[in-house]
């Protein structure tokens, strides 16, 4: 249509550009909030490399300065990757952030899947810090007899906080609960992070990989063994195709 506005995507702590940068690439307006300065340089210095000078709007804030930011139902898309993890109250920012959707806008979160953490860690021979990561988020009462929450050699080492992981039960209850509606959810590398170099040798085996990725990524067991949850949903109120 002659003269209609691109959407407006906004991506809350896109740091410096990784999902921002392409998206611009293709044609679109991208507002990336991000707590670090230091990220912010970095994402400006890329932006300025690739002339896309006027598609990128960089901002210092957090999850829950979004609508502030941008203003109420203003965005066409939200992306909000690898950021609940570490967020005092993932429910409550993510809650507020949505409200910079219009309504029957697009949701895109992820997060850190809880069974990859503690399968790749047990592999590893780190069968303390899986421990430590499977009894993270449990109850007192239900931790296994001899685990040692609070011990930091049982521990992964973190600058920081210790990042939560989400099962996917979690992930998406969390989405619903924040007030989005979930329509997909699938798992972001679940056989690549366990596949040594050496098995990959040239681009054809990459390739089959990648298939078998994909072929796996909506279906479980497997995507709960995913190192990330991707979980796609909307705002209310939309009379997209998606709408109910």
């Amino acid at each position: 249509m002659v003269g209609a506005r691109r959407p407006l995507v906004v991506d809350a702590g896109g740091g410096s550009g990784g999902f921002a940068v392409p998206i611009a690439a293709a044609g679109y307006p991208v507002v990336v909030v991000d707590p670090s300065p230091d990220a912010l340089a970095a994402l400006r210095r890329r932006v300025a490399e690739q002339g896309l000078g006027g598609r990128v709007t960089s901002i210092q804030g957090d999850l829950r300065d979004l609508t502030g930011i941008v203003g109420a139902g203003q965005a066409d898309l939200l992306l909000c990757h690898s950021v609940l993890e570490i967020v005092d109250d993932p429910q409550s920012a993510l809650a507020q952030a949505l409200g910079v959707l219009r309504p029957g806008g697009a949701l895109s979160v992820v997060v850190a899947g809880l069974a990859a953490a503690v399968l790749a860690r047990a592999l590893a021979g780190q069968f303390e810090a899986a421990l430590a990561a499977l009894v993270e988020d449990m109850p007192p009462a239900h931790r296994p007899s001899g685990a040692d929450h609070s011990s930091s050699a049982a521990r992964e080492p973190a600058v920081g906080r210790v990042p939560r992981r989400f099962t996917t039960a979690e992930a998406v209850a969390l989405v619903q609960a924040a007030g989005g509606e979930v329509l997909d959810v699938h798992g972001v590398r679940i056989f690549a992070d366990l596949v040594p170099g050496e098995r990959l040798p040239d681009a054809l085996a990459t390739r089959r990989l990648l298939r078998l990725e994909l072929a796996a990524a909506g279906r479980e067991p497997f995507r709960a063994l995913a190192a990330q949850l991707h979980v796609l949903a909307r705002s209310p109120g939309g009379t997209g195709p998606h709408a109910r």
